[in-house]
């Protein structure tokens, strides 16, 4: 089975990570294709990312998905609260029954250090550049895991990644938690988000 990792976070709070070494037939016996998705990877992600849902929590409706105008998946009545992710072979889900999650999975890459500049504000790219040379491009895959995170658990638009969604120092280790600040006015939120670094990939998240 390609359940690649799997938290319960708390007793409403259900997390799992998929490794995609399956075809499209598989998925789909479980989880309809909701729109029209032409690239057969990205369909694939879609349909993993579904897949999911049901297997961390067996009687998520999925048929029941709507896309709001922010482009955020999300069930009307709320029965579930639920993000999902995905990046390369990987899918991952976030799913909780009492509270607003986001989750976000990155390939560590050096294509990062592109867009650096874009998400991270001054004081987080002088952090970045304390660290020793070879964990930077990991640290700043997993600062952009973070941010992803926090602006799906936000799930209401757009917002300037590296003033509105803010992290403080940390110990980064293969696995932990990021200090982090919601500040977009007169909103001011303390999140802690979980993190684990392995196998080339960063996966992040938020439950609060």
């Amino acid at each position: 089975m390609p359940l690649f990792y799997q938290q319960n976070i708390n007793e409403t709070t259900r997390l799992g990570v998929w490794k995609i070494e399956e075809d499209e037939s598989f998925f789909l016996r479980s989880v309809p294709l909701q729109r029209s998705i032409t690239h057969p990877n990205k369909r694939l992600q879609h349909l993993a990312g579904r897949y999911l849902l049901p297997y961390l929590f067996p009687d998520f409706p999925s048929a029941a998905i709507e896309i709001a105008d922010t482009r955020k998946p999300f069930l009307p009545d709320e029965q579930y609260h639920f993000s999902i992710s995905h990046c390369g072979r990987y899918a991952a889900a976030l799913v909780s029954s009492t509270q607003r999650v986001g989750i976000d999975i990155e390939m560590i890459t050096p294509r990062v250090e592109k867009i650096k500049h874009k998400f991270l504000h001054p004081d987080e790219l002088a952090f970045v550049h304390s660290q020793a040379i070879p964990q930077q491009v990991e640290l700043l895959t997993l600062l952009w895991s973070a941010k992803e995170a926090m602006f799906k658990w936000w799930g209401n638009g757009e917002v300037d990644f590296s003033e509105v969604l803010r992290t403080n120092n940390f110990t980064f280790s293969a696995e932990g938690i990021i200090p982090a600040i919601f500040l977009k006015e007169p909103v001011k939120i303390d999140l802690k988000i979980h993190y684990q670094v392995r196998e080339g990939v960063s996966l992040a998240w938020v439950v609060q």
